[in-house]
């Protein structure tokens, strides 16, 4: 090893060199005397102890989780991403701790049985998920089987439509929840969506915006290829986008987060059971249900995933049957609409 040297000003200097990070590596003591020499070469041994023992010992499941991460960055979605470091940090701590080559697939049950027991069963298998990715990569040749809480259907009962239509019509917030109630519209699309993107009667949905750690990010993407379609605006949305401020090309400049809590206050005040501001996607497929609008049409309007439009390119959108569909959508709240004026 490098021997320590004193520099004029009377402080001590090693420097090694990390064949791993392939640069060198600085210590510095200001201690006096012979003091300072025994600091930089007691930091310098130990920086190498540790080094080797790193090396010798491999990467622990935390630091395999972050490289993952690292990887994946420029290639997932910023809030997949974001998604992994809360995994990280509120479901697989106490496994980060574990060196890869110590890991096992009793171990791996043992954590996921006590984390059954606080978290449901959707962020059990979510963690899992990311734990099964990493290991796949670091550890290929681990076995791992591992028996997870199976996920419980959920019965989502909604409020009355023409209730919700009462409490927001009027509102700040009226033409966000007409898209996603009546247009079908996600939350990030809804932020995503512009003037610009509409001709006549029509909206292309291709950009989203997503809130991640605080920061707005705007994707030229959308959740999935299904996602990217066109909408059809029906005359009361028109008109409130006309209304807008002409300098404005963005349909809403609130946040997701102002957006929610300003349809939150408006149930409340209205004496409405809650609901998410998602689950108006939710109101508008059992809607189309009810109408007996065709799981094709439905699935097109709402940009869902399904194997059969996953190969759609949408040159067919606005057919003849598609309009028709349209209409009966648009004669079903504007009935509602007519009877709340």
């Amino acid at each position: 090893m490098a021997k320590a040297k004193q520099l004029p000003s009377g402080s001590w200097f090693i420097r090694i060199y990390d064949s791993e990070l392939k640069k060198q590596v600085s210590f510095t003591s200001k201690l006096p005397g012979k003091a300072g020499k025994n600091e930089v070469e007691y930091l310098a041994h130990d920086y190498l102890t540790n080094r080797k023992h790193k090396q010798e010992a491999g990467l622990t499941i935390g630091e395999a989780i972050d490289e993952y991460i690292a990887l994946k960055e420029n290639i997932l979605s910023p809030t997949t991403i974001e998604g992994y470091r809360k995994e990280r940090r509120n479901s697989l701590a106490a496994l980060c701790d574990i060196y890869i080559k110590d890991i096992t697939s009793t171990k791996i049950q043992a954590h996921f049985n006590r984390l059954a027991l606080k978290k449901s069963a959707k962020t059990v298998r979510n963690a899992h998920g990311l734990l099964v990715s990493v290991l796949t990569v670091y550890a290929p040749e681990l076995r791992i089987q591992t028996t997870l809480p199976k996920v419980q259907k959920k019965i989502k009962q909604l409020p009355d439509v023409k209730e919700v239509l009462k409490a927001v019509v009027g509102s700040d917030i009226e033409l966000p929840c007409l898209l996603a109630m009546w247009g079908s519209l996600r939350m990030s699309e809804i932020r995503g969506a512009k003037k610009s993107d509409i001709t006549g009667d029509t909206l292309v949905i291709h950009q989203t915006v997503v809130t991640v750690a605080g920061e707005h990010i705007e994707k030229d993407s959308t959740k999935t290829i299904e996602s990217t379609r066109l909408v059809h605006l029906s005359e009361r949305v028109r008109s409130l986008i006309a209304a807008l401020p002409p300098e404005q090309d963005s349909l809403t400049t609130l946040s997701g987060q102002a957006i929610y809590k300003r349809f939150s206050r408006l149930l409340e005040a209205n004496g409405i059971k809650h609901m998410t501001f998602h689950d108006l996607r939710h109101m508008d497929a059992s809607i189309m249900l009810l109408l007996n609008i065709p799981e094709k049409y439905a699935m097109e309007r709402g940009g869902w995933s399904s194997p059969h439009i996953m190969k759609s390119v949408y040159q067919h959108t606005f057919s003849d049957e598609r309009e028709a569909v349209e209409k009966k959508i648009d004669d079903y709240f504007e009935s509602l609409m007519d009877s709340i004026f």
